[in-house]
């Protein structure tokens, strides 16, 4: 349950810092930029409890995740004179987010007893949906309708983490491998240019 922790306020982290990144970007005032923060970091883990019934939902109830999240919007944006290539750096949150909350979505299936279908729906509906809410408020076009690899990631990601776990890895390793190949697909992608095809 310790590492079950780590993933979590890992993801609320590196997702909390890239909503404040883009906010930056836009030029929002203090209370938007806090908001900004909390779009993604706890966006898609709500729709995830709200879809499997864990209701009320986490951070309604434990007032840490909020101070977590304030607290790191905080520091992004005092430190944000440190911060050479804004995008850059909003990119590689962005996908370190994306492996820690597919994650965190498939675990949350597992304790249900979900089949590996639903659990890779769950880990890219939480690690996708708070940043499709953080752009809608930036008035933006969602990065996941985008051509950019971004669900995808998640999902090839899910599919390592059960072919993992099938072979008999310890779970952190399996953790901590997935988050490796969906960050890594993700930043790949960008780099090399790869994308879905446009219709």
């Amino acid at each position: 349950m310790e590492f079950f922790s780590l993933i979590d306020i890992g993801g609320t982290v590196a997702f909390a810092v890239s909503g404040t990144l883009a906010g930056l970007r836009k030029r929002l005032d203090l209370f938007g930029l806090v908001v900004i923060a909390f779009a993604p970091a706890i966006g898609g883990g709500t729709i995830r409890d709200v879809l499997i019934g864990h209701l009320p939902v986490r951070w309604i109830t434990d007032s840490k995740v909020i101070i977590l999240i304030v607290s790191v919007a905080i520091l992004t944006i005092l430190l944000r004179n440190q911060i050479e290539k804004l995008d850059k750096t909003l990119t590689f949150f962005d996908s370190l987010g994306l492996g820690f909350f597919t994650i965190r979505g498939i675990q949350e299936g597992l304790l249900v007893n979900m089949d590996i279908i639903s659990c890779t729906i769950l880990g890219t509906v939480t690690a996708c949906f708070g940043g499709v809410l953080r752009d809608i408020l930036l008035n933006e076009i969602p990065t996941l309708f985008r051509k950019e690899i971004y669900a995808t990631a998640c999902i090839l990601g899910s599919l390592a983490y059960f072919s993992l776990r099938k072979v008999g890895f310890s779970e952190e390793l399996v953790d901590f491998v997935t988050i490796s190949v969906i960050f890594g697909i993700r930043i790949l992608a960008i780099k090399k240019n790869i994308s879905l095809p446009r219709i």
